[in-house]
């Protein structure tokens, strides 16, 4: 493994040890939240956070990438950096202000004109979100991870103190004395919306924190330049939303097809609590992509480039299916997590964990249009894919309920990564190891077959045998990559 690899592992490391402390540490809300709520009270928590998610690609549109792609130049850095900085913070302003302006036609068209507050809070969040995430690219940039995990995990942090005091210490204190000071802060009747309330005032702190790297620059901003960002950036926009409803759209859609006899809002809980055990998969995703997008940019010049790509791409396949196999070997453990009330979705976590695998997948085939200035591929990419998810939910979730919505997202993402791999290499020819691929991937299925067709009655014995599966697929993979000597080199 050369310098420049292991520099991406190093920097994958520590955006993964904030990213993976911080979701285990947020991930103990879910078990909290599905103890707390009903399936369908926890369904809205999972429907409007996906709307944030969509919101979050709209009021960012790319322009974390055109600071990627325009700011590696030291002597432009201030123009770039201030120019997406202002951009951000005009558009961000204006959304504040239509939500404002039309808070209750957006709530009554939602379903939530109970609850316009709702609307507002997130909305906020979604803005804020949308703010800070420069000030976070800018730390990518410069390579400073150990700062940019901290001032994530403080993020996480805050928002599970707050979660905690509102939905668990206030309550308990109105029990033991209704007459207490704590009702000057606190209302019962708030109830699941604290958990928006939690997310916001976190937010605002990051705000604060993250204020020295916001006007720690010379404000030069640059019209101009501006534009050429802006026509770099826009299309990923398009790919992000379109790649957004890919993601997401899913669980939007499950309340509007799923019949009402078979209480959709239950089923959009038990799916989104499900989805929140693929969450090791997601973190490694997002971990490397934290680390692997300035990566790509800062060697796209190394006359050993298109290599670094594809033994990135190589070694992301294997730790991803090691991932999957750890996740779906120890399931029995893992599920408790969630309530029993929700287990009955857990055949869709081998599905999922599979398909955000797959969209790891793509991030690493597409960097042909990045690196190329070709992103109006990547919008055609996501188009592709939102068509495709659109399509199958409609077909398969009136049908089959959130197992057919899992399977779209899988269906998705296999196709859109085989399009990116087929446009890559007509584009941007790079020598990744296809057979090597796939050989993994028939490993690790064919070693969670036999996991399940095997499985002993004895709970012991089932792990015993699983943890053996697990190190067959580790000890041929270190053998027939020789990854052993890189420990030997170590040592």
């Amino acid at each position: 493994m050369n310098k420049q690899l292991k520099k991406l592992a190093s920097q994958t490391v520590i955006y993964g040890f904030s990213s993976v402390l911080g979701r285990l540490l947020n991930y103990l809300l879910v078990p909290l939240y599905t103890r707390l709520f009903l399936p369908e009270v926890y369904g809205i928590v999972t429907e409007l956070y996906a709307y944030v998610t969509f919101l979050l690609i709209l009021l960012t549109y790319g322009m974390e990438t055109g600071l990627f792609r325009f700011g590696n130049d030291k002597q432009n850095f201030n123009k770039v950096y201030s120019s997406i900085l202002f951009s951000l913070t005009v558009t961000s302003s204006v959304f504040i202000i239509i939500v404002l302006v039309f808070l209750e036609p957006i709530a009554s068209a939602m379903q939530y004109s109970e609850h316009p507050e709702y609307i507002l809070w997130m909305a906020l969040i979604v803005a804020l979100d949308a703010f800070t995430s420069i000030p976070f690219a800018r730390l990518r940039l410069e390579n400073k991870a150990w700062k940019f995990a901290i001032i994530k995990l403080i993020n996480i942090c805050t928002n599970i103190g707050f979660n905690l005091f509102f939905l668990i210490y206030c309550p308990k204190l109105l029990n033991s004395n209704p007459d207490s000071f704590i009702l000057n802060i606190y209302s019962p009747n708030i109830g699941v919306g604290y958990v928006f309330i939690s997310n916001l005032l976190a937010n605002i702190i990051t705000l604060i924190i993250l204020l020295p790297e916001i006007f720690n620059v010379k404000i030069q901003v640059d019209f101009k330049l501006l534009k050429t960002i802006l026509k770099y950036s826009l299309p990923l926009l398009v790919a992000g939303f379109a790649g957004m409803i890919n993601e997401t759209l899913d669980r939007v859609m499950l309340k509007h097809l799923v019949p009402e006899e078979l209480n959709p809002m239950a089923q959009l809980g038990i799916y989104g609590a499900n989805y929140k055990l693929a969450v090791l998969m997601t973190l490694f995703i997002q971990m490397f992509r934290y680390a692997a997008e300035p990566f790509f940019f800062q060697n796209k010049n190394e006359s050993n480039a298109r290599q670094l790509y594809a033994k990135a791409t190589k070694y992301f396949i294997i730790f991803g299916l090691m991932i999957f196999l750890g996740v779906m070997f120890y399931i029995d453990i893992i599920k408790y997590f969630i309530s029993p009330n929700y287990h009955e979705g857990l055949k869709v976590v081998p599905i999922l964990l599979i398909a955000n695998l797959f969209l790891g997948i793509f991030f690493n085939f597409s960097i042909w249009y990045k690196l190329n200035d070709m992103t109006k591929y990547g919008a055609w990419l996501a188009i592709f894919g939102a068509v495709i998810t659109i399509v199958l939910n409609l077909v398969l979730v009136p049908i089959y309920g959130y197992v057919g919505a899992a399977w779209a997202t899988l269906v998705c993402y296999f196709l859109m990564t085989l399009l990116s791999f087929y446009w890559g290499q007509k584009y941007y020819k790079v020598p990744y190891e296809v057979g090597n691929g796939v050989f993994y991937f028939v490993l690790a299925l064919s070693l969670y077959f036999v996991s399940v067709f095997l499985k002993p009655e004895s709970q012991t014995l089932v792990y015993v045998l699983n943890t053996c599966l697990l190190l067959v697929f580790v000890t041929i993979f270190v053998v027939k990559e020789k990854f052993w000597r890189e420990f030997v080199k170590v040592k």
